[in-house]
């Protein structure tokens, strides 16, 4: 589904000790602050009749857990709703959780109020008694505090929003492997069963001979479409128009099985290539413009993070693209890190329109392959690896400035993205080592820290955030901690 077909449930607590009177006017309230965040906010908001029972609670949490467009449910105590009520609807939710402490007025009226008024708003003790509950019954749960037309309110809400979406798509999502991962390396490698457990990932393999077989059934118009296709979004750079057309053979091919077999995202591995004429290059990168994940050498766990992350960001301005750390730029005082890969960079990061080129590729022992080769655009992002830490999950983001890349690469005709690295290279580079950061990573702009975080902790696995003020003793003591956790069960 797309980011607006998702709902969002907002379920209001309160009780009968006040009278009936009051309930109007909550529904009232809900109402306007639906309507208020629908307009700001990427899903529709929808507000449920206020609960008043441990049954009703039961009731309506039964309800979104059943309910496929449900993303999560927010839920806010209008006035005093004892905690008590709560514990059977909050064991059974099994969707993203986020509580908001906030009231309908802003303000204390000041002539006005009187025991009427404090008997209806009652978040500032009704939302601690929901908060003690969430916190004895160790749920999951995003709290955001502050008044519901603010905009801190309505980004952190936002934020919150994209990743549960990230986790629903997530629960579904299908990865192809066509062939296994590049033969000893480590970190592309992991436990597929772990991961459809814990993030939901169904991770199938096929053999390259059944996308050969399917690239040998495209027809000669069904190449045509798609080099007009090309030409809608790029400019041809090359007089090799055969090499061209054999990236829209494979493209047209992976894409079919991907759309039979219902995947999101797949991966290739230079070392299995069969009878393919060409590492899909162009075909890779096409098709990360259209919202696919994907990964190289095998990497089923990027190709999958890459296709997530596209679905948060859905309706944002920017780009995320599959990423590899290339090389390092030493320079005293300027030290900076060229994100690339050998063909595989997603267009949607580039900063003019790219090029399609012909050129020789070094390893893969075949034709040369059609690529896309541009330069990124500059600006903020974030870099982000999961990997596997044996008994636990562990994802790693970095925050990163991406610079403009001045200087020509003549003998490397790639897509390539210059970035510093925060708190700087040094810092970064350790502290993504010490925590097993992998090359692999997906980069984007539209993204930050919070939604991976919010993201990571809906789906229970272990987050990491490298930053401006990381520093190493305080990372290694994280790290430490955190492996005495996961040992301990906590």
């Amino acid at each position: 589904m797309a980011i607006k077909d998702y709902k969002f449930w907002l379920i209001v607590g309160t009780q009968h000790l006040y009278g009936e009177e009051i309930f109007a006017d909550i529904n009232a309230h809900s109402a306007e602050i639906c309507e208020e965040w629908t307009q700001a906010l990427p899903c529709e908001v929808i507000a449920k009749p206020c609960v008043k029972t441990s049954s009703e609670i039961l009731n309506v949490i039964r309800q979104a857990n059943n309910d496929e467009t449900c993303a999560g449910v927010i839920t806010w105590m209008h006035t005093f709703s004892p905690s008590k009520m709560w514990i059977a609807g909050l064991s059974e939710l099994k969707k993203p959780y986020l509580h908001i402490n906030t009231q309908y007025n802003r303000d204390i009226p000041w002539n006005d109020i009187d025991m009427d008024f404090m008997n209806l708003n009652q978040s500032a003790h009704g939302d601690r008694e929901h908060g003690y509950i969430h916190a004895r019954m160790r749920k999951s749960v995003k709290v955001v505090v502050g008044y519901w037309k603010d905009e801190s309110v309505k980004t952190q809400i936002s934020t919150w929003m994209r990743a549960s979406v990230g986790a629903a798509e997530s629960r579904k999502l299908k990865v192809l492997r066509i062939s296994d991962n590049m033969r000893n390396v480590a970190v592309t490698d992991g436990d597929k069963i772990e991961a459809q457990i814990k993030l939901g990932w169904q991770v199938d393999h096929y053999g390259v001979g059944d996308i050969i077989k399917t690239a040998d059934e495209v027809t000669e118009t069904e190449i045509d479409a798609q080099m007009d296709e090309y030409a809608r979004y790029y400019d041809f750079d090359t007089d090799n128009i055969d090499a061209v057309r054999y990236q829209a053979r494979e493209e047209i091919a992976i894409k079919k099985f991907l759309v039979e077999k219902n995947y999101g995202a797949f991966h290739t591995n230079f070392e299995d290539l069969q009878g393919l004429k060409q590492l899909p290059g162009l075909a890779s990168q096409d098709l990360m413009r259209q919202g696919y994940g994907f990964g190289a050498e095998g990497d089923w766990k990027v190709a999958a993070m890459t296709r997530i992350m596209k679905l948060m960001s859905e309706g944002m301005d920017g780009g995320t693209a599959f990423m590899e750390d290339y090389t390092y730029h030493f320079e005293p005082g300027n030290e900076m890190l060229l994100g690339s890969h050998m063909l595989e960079v997603c267009p949607t990061i580039a900063k003019d329109r790219p090029k399609i080129q012909v050129h020789p590729l070094g390893i893969g022992d075949r034709e040369d392959p059609a690529r896309l080769v541009f330069k990124a655009q500059s600006g903020d992002a974030i870099v982000v690896t999961l990997v596997d830490m044996g008994d636990r999950l562990r994802m790693i983001v970095n925050d990163v400035e991406c610079k403009e890349q001045e200087n020509e690469m003549p003998n490397l005709p790639v897509a390539g993205v210059l970035w510093k690295p925060l708190p700087n290279l040094q810092t970064s580079a350790q502290a993504w080592i010490y925590a097993g950061g992998a090359h692999h990573s997906v980069l984007s702009y539209t993204l930050n820290a919070d939604h991976m975080r919010d993201f990571a902790e809906i789906m229970g696995i272990e987050f990491i955030h490298i930053n401006k003020d990381t520093d190493i003793n305080s990372l290694k003591k994280e790290l430490f901690y955190n492996d005495v956790a996961y040992k301990l069960g906590m």
